[in-house]
């Protein structure tokens, strides 16, 4: 007998479908329920590695951190991993398939993709008392429904009744929430449910008129209304990988979503701060990386784009991007470059992560990802890397600097170490570190070890807290998000639903969805 199930769409891109599917899988875990996350498409270059070597959106890897279970690949059938504005790379069942257009995807490839997601999302509901899927922006998309495959697709699909979440904060939710539901065929209306409201500010009383009015016209209720919390977004999508600047610098905060992200910094154990620069490369991917240095009291993370950036860094992380030689050209291009050269030269602490450490190698041979060649590198560490067509995914452990670590590798560059100092799998040269290592400084020993080194190096009189554990700070933000839902949520409903379905009956409301 399969388990139940709940697909929770969104009226828009960000409407917090990530943060409210994880919500409720960790108020469900806390219930004693057996749960699993499940997206059937994901876009993102934001992605993990599973135990068996398998690549998931890292947003459903959370998920499934709130459901405490293990990750795996059929969590996150497909991955769609973007190489330009037009083209993805396709990651089927945790394992790359090939490039392809975007059209070339939604003209066929993706539909016949729909018996694949179905299977997987069955043989979780058949492991689990509940499986809770996440959409992927809208699924009102009326040009893209016919090769839908992640929201009403699945839906129909595997009869899952929707929640559709609107972000109220960007205005217009009561139009957005009528307007999802009015261009849905008849056969996708029957399975809305009804809606969330996620980020109120405000009175409550204030928005029960509107929420009254919108069952009027739609027949549908709401399940809740979830208060606007500062920093509790997960690892979510990152559409092009590349964050916004402006907006990041408007927050005045670290990055782009997150309690670690999006957190005030805590203030430092010893005399100084240290203050980190990340080179907002084009495609960038696994931009998290930094989240655990931005969780240690006194250290303070911001992307950057101009070389007078770096000036007062104390440490510089050129990040993972899907785009290596890409990224190459804009770092010399904005002058990023010389600048890293120098900062090598003077012995100031730089880190390069995955493709990051492969800019900072001597030269890079590419036929697989950029199909460029030979392609000089900025020469500040002694490697040279080859693309090969096989990518590489891994999650590797060991010890560095004195203290065990742990990571995980996606990357089709496979790198020759000609000298230097050993680091991880790359090396070190002077206070120039390289290695294809994502997650390693969430491992607390080792970041704690790696950080008094940059201080050393960078002449500041920073001491690393000596108990702060990302492992629990990830934990705790997961607990507040099934508070929220907890507390603002009627969990009795919900669970009629998940258990359920749709309830019978539900109204259409024209002029649905165009022939």
């Amino acid at each position: 007998m399969s388990g139940g199930g709940l697909l929770v769409a969104g009226t828009t891109s960000d409407a917090g479908k990530s943060v409210v599917t994880a919500g409720i899988c960790r108020w469900l875990v806390r219930q004693g329920v057996k749960v699993a996350p499940f997206k059937a498409q994901n876009m993102s270059l934001n992605s993990f590695v599973t135990r068996e070597g398998a690549e998931i959106g890292r947003a459903q890897a959370m998920q499934a951190q709130a459901c405490r279970v293990e990750p795996t690949a059929l969590m996150n059938p497909v991955l769609l991993k973007p190489g330009g504005e037009r083209s993805s790379q396709v990651v089927l069942l945790g394992k790359p398939v090939g490039e392809m257009s975007a059209r070339g995807y939604h003209g066929g490839r993706q539909q016949r993709l729909l018996g694949t997601v179905l299977d997987c999302l069955e043989r979780l509901r058949g492991t689990y008392d509940a499986v809770i899927c996440e959409g992927a922006g809208s699924p009102a998309e009326i040009n893209l429904r016919r090769t839908d495959i992640v929201n009403m697709g699945i839906a129909r699909g595997a009869g899952l009744p929707v929640l559709v979440v609107g972000d109220i904060d960007r205005g217009g939710v009561f139009a957005s929430f009528f307007g999802t539901v009015a261009l849905l065929s008849p056969e996708d209306q029957r399975l809305v449910a009804g809606f969330l409201v996620n980020k109120f500010r405000g009175d409550v009383s204030l928005l029960e008129p509107g929420l009254d009015m919108l069952r009027g016209l739609t027949g549908r209720r709401t399940y809740g209304v979830l208060p606007f919390r500062h920093g509790l977004g997960i690892d979510e999508e990152d559409g092009m990988g590349v964050p916004p600047l402006e907006r990041s610098r408007e927050r005045g905060r670290v990055s782009l979503r997150g309690t670690v992200r999006e957190s005030v910094v805590a203030a430092p154990v010893g005399e100084d701060v240290l203050r980190v620069a990340v080179c907002a490369v084009p495609l960038m991917s696994n931009f998290t990386d930094v989240d655990a240095l931005a969780a240690e009291p006194g250290v303070v993370v911001r992307f950057v784009d101009r070389p007078e950036e770096l000036a007062d860094a104390d440490l510089v992380v050129v990040p993972g991007t899907r785009g290596t030689v890409r990224a190459l050209e804009w770092l010399r291009q904005r002058g990023l470059a010389d600048a890293l050269k120098r900062r090598a030269v003077e012995g100031r602490p730089v880190l390069g992560i995955c493709g990051g450490f492969q800019v900072l190698g001597e030269h890079i041979e590419d036929d697989v990802e950029s199909r460029r060649g030979r392609v000089d590198g900025l020469g500040v560490l002694p490697v040279r890397v080859r693309f090969a067509r096989e990518k590489t995914l891994t999650r590797p452990a060991g010890e560095a600097l004195g203290e065990p670590v742990e990571g995980y590798e996606i990357h089709h560059g496979v790198a020759e170490v000609l000298g230097g100092a050993p680091f991880l799998d790359g090396c070190r040269v002077g206070q120039t570190w390289g290695t294809h290592w994502h997650g390693s400084l969430e491992s607390d020993g080792f970041r704690r070890a790696f950080l008094r080194e940059v201080a050393a190096a960078a002449g500041r009189r920073f001491v690393p807290a000596p108990d702060t554990s990302f492992a629990a700070l990830r934990e705790e933000q997961l607990d507040r998000l099934g508070d929220l839902i907890e507390q603002h949520a009627d969990t009795d409903a919900l669970w009629r639903l998940i258990e359920s379905g749709a309830p019978q009956g539900l109204p259409f409301i024209p002029p649905g969805a165009p022939a």
